[in-house]
């Protein structure tokens, strides 16, 4: 038995399935974790959905900001940008069905010394706090009243955790950090602008990574999100996401002995879109 991490696959179904080839994959006997970003820019979005939900128990998948983008579209909330490639998902006969399923997906997934999450954590949450902040996005989520979550999740503000936000505010924080986040500051400021290399963050943010302090370096930290950044592998990270649907490489972690899995991906975006 074996777990495998895979990075932002982002709609890139056929380079999944050379993936799942290259890692022998054998659904009786291992799990896959996905760390968010299933879908959009890529070609089959709709494919890559009904391959991953099919796989049931064996796969877990936490939510990126392009899944919560899909989400929003469809209950009304956000409008397609140029560069999305999401229509055939939203005029699937079966959209429903995986729409209801997608929101479903946790925040965070933690299991023993390992959590994956898409973007990743503020430097003040240590694991408890992280997974007590992920349900209650999840609460709403799956609720009945989700769509109006999903109305109030848009925004840059508040920019700064606070442990006194409530409603909309505090969820959007959660989110931000989780789903979308690069750079941060000591205090839990949150930086979106910015999406280049470590070394441009601005003057006095960090990679969220390596944010003094950071009350969740007990666990090692599986995520995405940060194509720029490209693969980082460190005894406290996994950051998987190779850009894929930029002409980059789709990654695979085995985290038994940390082995890396890696299938060559034909661009499907310009870079800039």
């Amino acid at each position: 038995m074996a777990t495998y991490a895979i990075g932002d696959v982002q709609g890139c179904a056929d380079a999944l399935r050379r993936l799942l080839d290259a890692l022998g994959f054998e659904r009786s006997r291992d799990r896959l974790w996905f760390v968010g970003d299933l879908v959009n820019r890529g070609p089959d979005s709709l494919a890559t959905l009904r391959l991953v939900k099919d796989l049931g128990e064996r796969a877990v998948t936490v939510l990126g900001n392009h899944d919560f983008h899909l989400l929003a579209v469809a209950a009304g909330h956000a409008k397609m940008h140029r560069s999305d490639t999401l229509g055939p998902v939203l005029a699937a006969a079966d959209r429903d069905e995986l729409l209801a399923w997608l929101r479903q997906r946790p925040m965070l997934h933690v299991e023993g010394a390992w959590a994956m999450v898409h973007a990743g954590l503020l430097p003040q949450w240590d694991m408890a706090k992280a997974q007590a902040l992920a349900r209650e996005v999840e609460r709403a989520l799956r609720g009945a009243e989700w769509r109006e979550f999903l109305a109030q999740l848009y925004g840059d503000t508040p920019d700064t955790w606070n442990e006194s936000l409530r409603g909309a505010d505090r969820l959007r924080v959660i989110v931000n950090a989780m789903a979308r986040m690069r750079f941060c500051t000591q205090d839990g400021t949150i930086e979106l602008r910015t999406k280049g290399e470590t070394a441009k963050a601005p003057p006095g943010f960090f990679p969220w990574f390596d944010a003094p302090g950071r009350a969740s370096r007990e666990h090692t930290l599986v995520c995405g999100h940060w194509s720029t950044l490209g693969l980082k592998l460190r005894p406290d990270l996994l950051a998987l996401d190779s850009g894929c649907v930029w002409g980059g490489k789709l990654s695979a972690v085995r985290l038994e002995d940390r082995a890396l899995f890696q299938v060559p991906c034909e661009q499907c975006q310009e870079p800039g879109t």
